[in-house]
Order: structure tokens, then sequence, then C-alpha cells
């Protein structure tokens, strides 16, 4: 929800602040090497216990992901390759910070870093649906827990050290957002059979294909062939 709601708000306010980075020369990759680079300072934080350095951490981390998309507008170099890094460096940031919460809730309880896991799998769920599906051109946006949704959560949940009910509150929701997105597609699928099948069987049958004169020779080879008696003239 936040991603499509309030992710174009925030872009456009910080426009100028990526016209400005773009004007002393860096460039959007760069801001996502960085963001990559947040992310792993980040994860380490969480994993030694400082909490509240994970939360300044987590909000660091979104920054550039926020600005590299105008940052690559002013440059001209905007482009499927920035795109493709931009998300798979998003789920390398995923990983290192629920892998950074999963290594801190491991010394209260055995089965906590279960739960992590689970939710950076639910996550990593609903990421290929919409991937697949927009491959498949079907629309697989929205739902409740996206990437946005989780690290407020996320971030929530390290300022005031409740990252265990934050876990079960992304778990549910994250669930239900890969079902959503699930029904959403299948219907979106459904619906193209049906046009399809409708729109062959309107369709009048099509006329035989005209036959080539390669064709009408190979046939004719493969046709027995009716045998031909030789007469040999007699001598008169």
């Amino acid at each position: 929800m936040l991603d499509g709601r309030w992710r174009t708000k925030a872009e456009r306010a910080l426009d100028p602040v990526g016209r400005t980075l773009h004007r002393v020369g860096i460039s959007a990759n760069g801001l996502t090497v960085l963001g990559l680079v947040i992310a792993v300072a980040t994860s380490l934080a969480i994993a030694s216990g400082h909490l509240l350095a994970g939360f300044f951490g987590v909000i660091l981390t979104g920054v550039p992901d926020l600005l590299d998309g105008s940052v690559a507008r002013y440059s001209g170099k905007a482009g499927p390759r920035g795109a493709f890094f931009d998300s798979v460096s998003d789920r390398v940031s995923d990983a290192l910070l629920f892998g950074g919460v999963a290594w801190y809730l491991a010394d209260e309880g055995k089965y906590l870093p279960v739960l992590v896991l689970a939710v950076l799998a639910l996550s990593m769920l609903i990421t290929y649906e919409r991937a697949r599906a927009e491959s498949l051109g079907f629309s697989a946006r929205g739902g409740l827990m996206e990437r946005a949704e989780r690290m407020v959560l996320l971030a929530v949940g390290l300022l005031f050290d409740i990252l265990v009910p934050m876990m079960w509150i992304m778990l549910v929701l994250t669930a239900v957002t890969a079902v959503h997105r699930f029904v959403m597609v299948w219907r979106q699928a459904t619906l193209a059979a049906v046009e399809a099948e409708r729109a062959a069987a309107a369709a009048p049958d099509a006329a035989p294909l005209p036959t080539s004169p390669d064709t009408r020779v190979a046939d004719d080879r493969r046709r027995p062939r009716s045998r031909r008696v030789s007469r040999v003239p007699g001598r008169r």
C-alpha cells in the first residue's frame, strides 16, 4: 500500500536532492551500492544487539532507494539494467536485515530464527509473484504487506524492542498478501483463457493452405508409380 500511495510523493519531494546528487557526479548505481553497504552495517548492528543503531540504519537503507530513480532520470541512463540491479539489491538488503534479526533472536528462543526465516521466505514469494505475473502480462501489485510496510514494522520493532510481536504481525500480513496476489493473478489468467477460447470459437475455420510446387513434387515422388513396359522395336 505504501509503495503505491506514498513512494511517488516521497520521490517527488526528494527530486531536487536527486538532481543535486547528479550534478556532483553521484550515479544511480553508486546510490544502490551505498544502500547495500548501509544494509550490511545495519544487519551487523542488529545482530550484535544495537537495536537503536539498527533503527536508524533501516531508515538510512531506504533513502538511496528513493533517490536512485531521480538520479538515473537526470543522468539519462534510466533503463532495464539499472532497474534490475536495484531490484536485486533490494532483495539482498532484505535478506541481510532479516538475517541480522534472526541472529539477534537466536539467543532469545530456539525457534525464533525460524519465524524470521518464514517472514523472509514469504517476502521473497510475494516479490516473485509480482515479477512472474508481470512477465506473463498480468498485474500483481498491492497488498497489505509490501516492502515499505515491512521496513516500517521492522523499524518500529527495533525502536521499541518488540521484534518478536512485529515478526508475527509481518508473518500473518505477508501470508495474506501472498494469497491475495495469487488469487489476483489466477483470476486474470482465467479471464484471459476464457476470452481466448471465445475468440477461437468465434473465428471462422481456417482455409487449407495452398500447396506449394515443392510440396507437389514431394507428393508426386511419394506416390507409387505404375510400371511401364518398354517396347523394343523388332528387326524388320
